[in-house]
C-alpha cells in the first residue's frame, strides 16, 4: 500500500527535532488534557506517537485516495450552477475520507472536538497532501483560517464555529478584490451595522477567492465610512448557512483546477466582526497571511517531492543509447540539484513551523495567564525568528517547486510536453506557489528589514557556533566565507543610502540570506543524519557558493547611476 509519509523518511526526521519537547510542553500545558479525554497524551513519547500515526494515517489516505484521484480531479475540476460550486467527484471522495479520519481541526483543543495538535505536524500533513494534489491540499489546508479565528474571536464564536470545521466544515480567507490584489490597503467591500437587526451587512465583489464557496468565510470590508486605507478595514465572519453571497464564477486557471478560485458577490449578507473594528489589516489579516503563507511553503516542498519523484522514475526506467538516462551527468546533475533544494527546503520549512509553534503556544498560554518573564522573552524571541524565516520559507519553496517541476519536465524530454505524465499537471500547479498569499517580490519586500537590521546575520552567527563534527567543518568553513560575503554586500548597500538602490537589489540580498540559511540548517541535519542528508549538503553548499558569488560580483560591481538603465 502506498503511503505518502512512510516513504518519506525525512519527514520523521524533521518530525522527531529536539525543539519538539518544548512545544509538546507549551501546546499540551503539562498534558493536563489527559484527565479529561481518554485520546489526549500521557506525556512527551505519547504526543509523539499520536502524531506519527496520525501523519501515518495521512500518508495512507493520500497515497489510496487522494493520489489516485488527481488525474481525475485535474481533468473534471470543481463546477459552478446556480451561484454554488460543486466539487469534482474525486474532491468529495477526497474530502470525505479525510473527515472519516478525524483529520480536521487538527490544532484546535479537544474542547471543540480537536486534535490540539502543534502547527509542525499539521504543516507536515499538508506537504503530503500537496504531494499527491495541490489543489485538494488548498481545500483541506484552508482550515488552518480557524487559527485566526481562535485567535482573535470571542468565546461564543469559538463554542459555534470551532466545532464545526473540527468535524469537516469547511473555510475560505475573502481578502483579494477586482482592484485590490497585494494592495490590501485599497479593498472597498462595503460593511454597515444594521441596527434592527444587530449585525453587519456586507455587499461588493471578492475574487480569486480559493475554496469560494466554503461554509464559513473570514472577510476584509470596509467598516469605517469615508476611509480609503488599512485604518478603515475589519475582519468579519460570514456563514454560508445565513446566505447573501453567491459564487459569479469559477475562474479558469492554469493549474490547481481541484481548487474552485471563485469570484463572488456579496448582496446584503449577515456577517459578525471577529475582534476589534478597525484592526482587520493591520492586525488580523498579517496573522492570517503568515498562516497561509507557511502553507503554501508546505504546498511547495509537496510539489518539490512530487517533481523529484516522477523525474527520479522516469530517470531510472528511461533508456537512450543503450542505459537508463539517469546514468549520464546532465540528467543525474539535475537530479541531485533537485533534492538538494527539497532537502534545504523542507529543512527551513519546518525550522520555521517550530518557532511558530513556540510563539504561538505561548501567546495562547498568556490568554489564560499572566507569562513568566523568562516565557515573555521566550515569546519574543521565537515571534521575531517566526516573522524573519516565514517570507523566507515560502518564497525560496515556491521558486524551488517551479524550479524542481520544470526540471523534472526536462528530465521527461518531449514526453513531459505529453498530457498523460504527470509532470505537465505538477508544473502548472507549482507555477501559482510563487505568486499567492503574496508574491516572491513580497515575500522580498517583508525579509529585507530582517537583512538591514542584521537579524539574518546574527542568526547565522548562532547557528555556526553549534557545535560541529570534524568530518564536517569544511562545511561549516564554507558557509561562513558565504555570510561574510552576504555581510558585506548589505553593508556596501545601506552605506550607499540610497532607497532606489536598496529595493533594487533587495531580491539578491534576501537570496544570499536565505541560501546561507539553508546550507547552516542542512549542516545540522547532515550531522544528525549523515545517511539522508550529506550527499544533499554537499550539492546543495556548492550550488548556494555559486549563487552568493553571482550576487556578490554584481552588487559590488553596480553603481547607483546604472539605475537609469533600468528604468522605463
Amino acid at each position: 500500500m502506498a503511503n505518502y509519509y512512510k516513504e518519506v523518511p525525512e519527514l520523521k526526521f524533521h518530525l522527531n527535532n529536539p525543539m519538539m519537547e518544548r512545544i509538546c510542553e507549551l501546546k499540551e500545558r503539562g498534558y493536563r488534557d489527559k484527565e479529561a479525554f481518554d485520546y489526549a497524551p500521557l506525556d512527551y513519547a505519547d504526543a509523539m506517537d499520536s502524531y506519527d500515526k496520525v501523519l501515518e494515517i495521512t500518508g495512507e489516505i493520500t497515497g489510496e485516495i487522494i493520489a489516485p484521484n488527481a488525474e481525475g480531479v485535474d481533468a473534471e475540476g470543481p463546477h459552478c450552477a446556480n451561484g454554488r460550486v460543486e466539487y469534482a467527484s474525486g474532491t468529495k471522495q477526497n474530502l470525505d475520507a479525510m473527515v472519516k479520519a478525524g483529520l480536521n481541526g487538527m490544532t484546535m483543543p479537544r474542547r471543540f472536538g480537536g486534535l490540539n495538535f502543534p502547527i509542525t505536524p499539521y504543516t507536515m500533513c499538508a506537504e503530503i497532501v500537496a504531494a499527491a494534489d495541490a489543489g485538494f491540499g488548498n481545500i483541506w489546508s484552508l482550515q488552518d483560517c480557524i487559527e485566526t479565528l481562535y485567535e482573535f474571536g470571542n468565546e461564543d464564536q469559538h463554542s459555534r464555529y470551532i466545532p464545526r470545521v473540527c468535524a469537516g466544515e469547511t473555510m475560505s480567507m475573502d481578502l483579494t478584490e477586482p482592484d485590490a490584489g497585494s494592495d490590501l490597503q485599497s479593498v472597498m467591500l462595503k460593511a454597515t451595522f444594521d441596527e434592527a437587526n444587530n449585525c453587519w451587512r456586507l455587499n461588493g465583489v471578492k475574487r480569486f477567492i480559493t475554496n469560494g464557496d466554503a461554509d464559513l468565510h473570514l472577510v476584509l470590508a470596509r467598516s469605517e465610512e469615508g476611509t480609503k486605507d488599512g485604518r478603515g478595514l475589519s475582519m468579519f465572519i460570514y456563514d454560508k448557512r445565513q446566505g447573501g453571497v453567491d459564487v459569479r464564477r469559477i475562474e479558469n486557471k492554469m493549474g490547481i483546477h481541484g481548487s474552485p478560485t471563485c469570484e463572488l458577490v456579496y448582496k446584503n449578507a449577515k456577517a459578525e466582526l471577529c475582534g476589534d473594528r478597525k484592526l482587520g489589516l493591520i492586525k488580523y489579516v498579517m496573522a492570517l497571511m503568515n498562516g497561509a503563507r507557511l502553507g503554501i511553503a508546505a504546498q511547495s516542498v509537496g510539489l518539490s517531492q512530487a517533481a523529484y519523484n516522477e523525474g527520479l522514475a522516469y530517470a531510472k526506467e528511461r533508456k537512450q543509447f543503450g542505459k537508463a538516462i539517469i546514468e549520464f551527468p546532465a540528467v543525474y546533475d539535475m537530479l541531485a540539484l533537485m533534492k538538494a533544494k527539497l532537502d534545504a527546503g523542507r529543512a527551513l520549512l519546518y525550522q520555521t513551523s517550530r518557532y511558530v509553534d513556540i510563539y504561538k503556544a505561548l501567546d495562547d498560554i498568556a490568554r489564560e495567564r499572566k507569562l513568566t518573564p523568562e516565557e515573555r522573552q521566550e515569546q519574543k524571541r521565537f515571534a521575531k525568528l517566526a516573522d524573519s524565516f516565514t517570507p523566507l520559507a515560502k518564497g525560496m519553496n515556491s521558486e524551488y517547486a517551479n524550479q524542481n517541476a520544470y526540471d523534472c519536465i526536462q528530465i521527461h524530454g518531449g514526453s513531459g510536453f505529453m498530457l498523460e505524465y504527470a509532470c505537465q499537471r505538477i508544473y502548472r500547479d507549482a507555477r501559482i506557489t510563487s505568486i499567492y498569499e503574496g508574491t516572491t517580490q513580497l515575500q522580498t519586500v517583508a525579509a529585507i528589514r530582517y537583512v538591514t537590521n542584521g537579524s539574518y546575520a546574527a542568526t547565522l552567527r548562532e547557528f555556526a557556533a553549534q557545535p560541529c563534527a570534524p568530518e564536517f567543518e569544511a562545511y561549516l568553513n564554507r558557509i561562513k566565507e558565504m555570510t561574510a560575503k552576504f555581510e558585506a554586500c548589505t553593508n556596501a548597500v545601506k552605506e550607499a543610502q540610497n532607497q532606489e538602490l536598496l529595493d533594487f537589489q533587495a531580491r539578491r540580498l534576501y537570496e544570499m540570506a536565505a541560501v546561507n540559511v539553508m546550507c547552516a540548517l542542512l549542516l545540522q541535519d547532515a550531522q544528525k543524519a549523515p545517511e539522508l542528508f550529506s550527499k544533499s549538503l554537499d550539492v546543495y553548499v556548492n550550488y548556494a557558493e555559486a549563487e552568493v558569488e553571482k550576487h556578490f560580483n554584481f552588487i559590488r560591481k553596480f553603481q547607483a547611476e546604472q539605475l537609469a538603465n533600468y528604468r522605463k
